[in-house]
């Protein structure tokens, strides 16, 4: 008995240590089990569906979809006819200027045809009375502007007001007792914050007035696309998100989970033409600032200083005496701007302005845009390590900003625009030359284009006297009277007199 004994106690030992192990492995389970149904976030998900499902049936209601009508016409006289079907395009003859005159001489012009251009978009109700905020490139050219509620509703838009610099506009339409979108704060934003993007992607090809809904975050703040886009518009303090933004979504509003409108989606960046995970909207700040001149059809005024500026890196600061890199360097005044008036010159640092903190190109060029023309504000400079103030009237910003920018970097002499040869410009043109003046323009049929100077074209040499810079090209113009001898990268040019 005593030996049986020995050989079951194995056994039993065994037995009694696996029950035990299962017994804790599921009381281990059971016990994460618990703390898993404590803790998970899926009460908080309730939450979130719950808030775009109220996003959705309440500020969906006041968004809009908005189609355009614009004719165009082409075709029509002159030689640019022959580029659309003509019988000739492909022979040797079809793009001799001569053989395409007596084509037209002897079988006369082909008259102009016209045809519709038709745009889709988005808006969204600010007004009872039947205003809609939306972006102007929605509306920019449209002579037929159709707007259809989410009910099914249609009726014709007016335009009231239209900004193209900061890309927002005002339709209105016929109605009233409209559901409405309050306006929120986009000041108050975060990173990562929750929002919802609301449209009519791809418009009426979905046959149903109802917008869309897609809900994302925050993906970044004060998002600059430069001029990329329109060299027109001031996409400098943008909104980025990853809720999803289609074709046919800009001029739809972006809405926290509130429903209240904190941006008005206007771009994706995509290698398609689809969604590719950042869209970008205007903040409704800036829409907030100049909603109701649109409305009264007021032209929209936006400060300037007439200066040309550029962030510090840490050697440029090092090189002025700076103890940081904040500010604005001020690299070019233009003539006659408020900023020469002012006393503001090249090298000086610009580091507060109406005395608030100035850490960069892009808080200058926002505070400088919003400040009201006419008013008075002090600039507080670093110049020659040493501070100064002045006192600067805000000027309006010219509608032909471009054409004084390049007045004031090239003289135009005999059809010729010319720019200092710095190494972005010697990029663009993909030139290795290390001194001299670019040509950049030469106007069409002036002195500067018989001689043969194209742009891209290094000037070295003028009247035998050597260029190195924009100020020794115009010093060298004043006193030419007669024929000039050009001597540049591709070799000699004589440019005859006027």
């Amino acid at each position: 008995m005593k030996r049986k004994f020995l050989l079951l106690s194995p056994a039993l030992l065994i037995g009694l240590v696996l029950g035990f192990t299962i017994t804790l492995a599921w009381s281990s389970f059971l016990f994460a089990q618990s703390q898993e149904t404590s803790t998970s976030p899926s009460l908080e998900g309730f939450k979130m569906e719950d808030a775009v499902i109220n996003v959705a049936s309440t500020t969906g209601k006041a968004v809009v979809s908005i189609s355009t009508e614009h004719t165009a016409k082409v075709g029509g006289g002159g030689t640019k006819r022959f580029y659309f079907n003509s019988p000739f395009q492909d022979s040797p003859f079809g793009n001799d200027p001569a053989f395409r005159r007596f084509f037209d001489d002897f079988f006369g012009g082909m008259p102009d045809r016209e045809y519709k251009q038709m745009g889709l978009g988005s808006g969204v109700i600010i007004d009872p009375e039947g205003y809609i905020l939306t972006n102007e490139h929605v509306v920019e050219e449209a002579d037929k502007i159709s707007v259809t509620l989410p009910d099914g509703r249609n009726f014709k838009g007016e335009i009231k007001g239209k900004d193209t610099r900061s890309d927002l506009a005002i339709i209105k339409i016929n109605s009233s007792n409209l559901p409405v979108a309050a306006l929120g704060d986009s000041d108050s934003l975060k990173i990562g914050q929750w929002v919802v993007a609301i449209g009519n992607p791809f418009g009426f090809a979905m046959e149903n007035p109802e917008p869309t809904v897609t809900a994302g975050v925050i993906g970044a703040l004060n998002r600059s696309l430069g001029r990329s886009i329109s060299r027109e518009r001031d996409y400098n303090d943008l909104i980025q998100t990853d809720a999803a933004i289609n074709p046919g979504n800009s001029g739809g509003p972006l809405v926290n989970l509130k429903g209240e409108i904190v941006g008005i989606n206007v771009a994706i960046f995509s290698t398609t033409g689809g969604y590719q995970g950042i869209g970008f909207a205007i903040p409704v700040n800036n829409a907030k600032r100049i909603i109701s001149k649109l409305i009264e059809g007021k032209k929209i005024l936006y400060g300037w200083l007439g200066v040309t500026v550029q962030d510090l890196t840490d050697d440029l600061a090092k090189h002025f005496g700076l103890t940081d890199k904040n500010g604005a360097l001020v690299a070019g005044v233009l003539e006659k701007s408020p900023a020469q008036k002012a006393g503001i010159g090249e090298g000086d640092v610009i580091k507060q302005f109406d005395n608030k903190s100035v850490n960069n190109v892009r808080e200058l060029l926002n505070v400088v845009g919003r400040a009201e023309v006419g008013r008075k504000v002090k600039i507080l400079v670093m110049r020659n390590k040493q501070e100064l103030t002045l006192d600067v009237e805000i000027g309006e910003k010219p509608e032909d900003l471009e054409k004084i920018a390049t007045q004031t970097s090239s003289s135009g002499w005999r059809g010729l625009e010319v720019e200092d040869l710095s190494s972005d410009t010697a990029r663009r043109f993909r030139i290795e030359e290390k001194k001299g003046v670019i040509v950049v323009n030469v106007e069409s049929d002036s002195l500067a284009d018989d001689a043969g100077i194209i742009p891209g074209d290094v000037i070295l040499e003028m009247d035998k006297q050597p260029v190195k810079n924009v100020s020794d090209f115009e010093q060298i113009t004043k006193g030419v009277k007669g024929e000039c001898l050009i001597r540049t990268a591709r070799g000699y040019f004589l440019i005859k007199n006027e």
